[in-house]
């Protein structure tokens, strides 16, 4: 099956350089994104209860955004990523954190799900 394009937005109440350090490291990803985060030149390794998955990193802009590719994504052929954005209201200047990933299309609401859950989870971390 096919994964299609959603995306999920948060608003956070916190400085660009506060929220990228937490999408960049491993350090700060593993404070919300996984229980632990490995790193080897641009492969990060995520663990969560018992289980793990790879992701390269494809890019990065600094204070701007992280775009990543699952391996087993990759080893597919497939063009999917996952991408954190962040986001400035120019009107309002408020905040807010913008994910782009892909998911098989009856998965989506559950993966929009999770990642809302991961991304309350960060601004928990940053008190925003």
């Amino acid at each position: 099956m096919d994964r299609v394009e959603f995306q999920v937005e948060v608003p956070i109440r916190a400085s660009k350089g506060s929220i990228f350090s937490r999408l960049n490291n491993p350090s700060g990803l593993s404070e919300w994104f996984a229980d632990d985060v490995n790193i080897k030149k641009d492969v990060f390794t995520f663990f969560w209860d018992g289980s793990e998955e790879s992701a390269r990193l494809v890019t990065q802009k600094r204070e701007e955004f992280v775009k990543f590719r699952w391996m087993e994504h990759e080893e597919e052929g497939a063009k999917t990523y996952f991408e954190m954005r962040i986001k400035i209201d120019p009107l309002t200047g408020d905040t807010a954190l913008l994910v782009t990933d892909f998911a098989e299309e009856d998965e989506v609401e559950e993966a929009s799900l999770l990642w809302e859950k991961q991304l309350n989870d960060l601004k928990r971390v940053l008190g925003g």
